[in-house]
């Protein structure tokens, strides 16, 4: 018996950075897919700094020179402060201070298939809708207001697509499924993959401010002002993000324990304005004149989550659909892309081989393991014993190695040897109550290094 054929090859769920890098890749090589957004594109949506291993996506689906016509402010590095009265000592393992002001350049290290010394600061709405457009240009099919309610697996020879257009139920055949849906991580709810990370347990507020001067905290004025900054609080576990978005606009958010996080809207504003505060320099050039809030507040919650699997039978997780960790070191549009770049590869395979079992996504799916498990440790590190990041970004001995991992070349190394190395000197610290840095050793990852369970 002949089977019908489906409506389309792929379908993506979702069409944020993951999906719509997903259908470029697709479309450009040919294959038939739509895409199911949800919103009407443009949207606001957090996440607006980017690091570099992004480039090589935008470079293959031929995207830089749009990048470049947006005019998106160019971050050529990144910078961390700390109150200036915050305590500087020395490490035992190699005489190094560290400093409560550390910053690098991407350009300190020449980055495989990158050829610019910079990436970007972006407006999520206008590069989400720029990113989608341009998968419609190489033929994916777009339908924006459409969310998708479940997907049915149920018949062996493609998977059904389910959503409403007003009161009527509709669905649409695809061979395979891409869930893209980002946090709402839908089909990796319905099937129950989802495991709350035990761990990390982030939420962030945020706005934008329009005429705040972005070198008020920057060492070298002249030449820092569109790195992206992150500022140490003295608030446990509690740090801000500022982030160039326009020549004059700059994006400022709070992250910090669910536990500090209030449950009233006025609260949280509050206690935004009272983690600023604890950065003097910072809040004055936020109430400065000429500066100006120009968005309301914003919050989000639910940052930390794995999955027991990333495939299954005709389906692909690809973005924060399969994982999200903490947004300290911009990971999230980065893994996003690179989830496409790698997991397209292995849809086109089974497509021409009509295997479409999680076998056929192995590739794929280790290689994102095995990145965000760095991606996760790197973080984790930071959090248990931060002044170490510090540290080991000022001592020339490892300083490339860290930016390797900031510049997001994360995915080829089980491990990089750096970061087995910090790993070593915080479990080192942790057991020695005697080690004179062990009073500095955060509370957030107590289970440290204690991944959520993902197989």
């Amino acid at each position: 018996m002949k089977h019908s054929e489906p409506d389309f090859e792929v379908g993506i769920i979702g069409g944020g950075p993951a999906g719509s890098s997903m259908a470029a890749y697709l479309a450009k090589a040919g294959i038939n897919c739509v895409v199911f957004e949800r919103e009407i594109m443009p949207r606001p949506h957090v996440g607006e700094s980017l690091v570099p291993s992004s480039t090589r996506v935008f470079k293959e689906l031929n995207f830089l020179p749009k990048m470049e016509e947006a005019k998106f402010p160019h971050k050529f590095g990144a910078a961390w402060t700390a109150a200036s009265d915050a305590k500087v000592y020395d490490m035992d393992f190699g005489g190094v201070s560290a400093d409560c002001h550390v910053d690098v350049r991407f350009e300190e290290r020449d980055q495989p298939g990158v050829a610019q010394n910079y990436t970007y600061h972006v407006d999520r709405g206008k590069f989400d809708l720029m990113l989608l457009q341009h998968a419609s240009g190489f033929g994916a099919k777009v339908y924006e207001g459409v969310g998708v309610t479940g997907v049915d697996f149920t018949d062996p020879n493609h998977a059904a697509v389910k959503y409403s257009i007003g009161k009527k139920e509709m669905s649409t055949t695809c061979r395979v499924v891409v869930d893209a849906s980002g946090r709402k991580t839908l089909v990796g709810n319905q099937l129950k993959w989802r495991i709350q990370d035990p761990v990390f347990d982030q939420y962030a507020i945020h706005t934008w401010f329009d005429g705040y001067d972005r070198r008020v905290m920057a060492k070298r004025k002249e030449t820092m002002g569109d790195f992206i900054f992150i500022h140490f609080l003295p608030i446990t576990n509690t740090w801000v993000w500022q982030i160039p978005i326009t020549d004059t606009v700059t994006s400022i958010g709070v992250v910090t324990q669910k536990k500090n996080f209030a449950k009233s809207k006025e609260s949280r504003e509050k206690y935004f304005w009272e983690c600023i505060k604890s950065r003097p320099e910072l809040y004055e050039g936020l109430k400065a004149q000429g500066s100006q809030q120009i968005r309301a507040f914003k919050d989000e919650g639910d940052y930390s989550y794995a999955m027991r699997q990333l495939a299954g039978d005709r389906v692909v997780l690809v973005g924060d659909a399969g994982r999200f960790v903490d947004p300290i070191f911009s990971t999230g549009v980065s893994i996003a892309l690179n989830c496409s770049r790698f997991a397209h590869k292995d849809i086109i395979g089974a497509l021409e081989s009509g295997d479409f079992r999680r076998e056929a996504f192995n590739t794929y799916e280790s290689t994102i393991r095995r990145g965000t498990r760095n991606w996760y440790n790197f973080i984790t590190v930071y959090y248990r014993l931060n002044v170490l990041f510090t540290a080991f970004v000022q001592d020339p001995r490892y300083r490339l190695d860290v930016l390797k991992l900031l510049q997001g070349d994360v995915y080829d190394d089980a491990e990089p040897a750096v970061l087995t190395r910090m790993r070593s000197i915080v479990t080192e610290v942790e057991k020695n109550p005697k080690h004179s840095l062990h009073g500095f050793l955060g509370d957030l990852t107590a289970n440290a290094f204690a991944e959520a369970h993902s197989d």
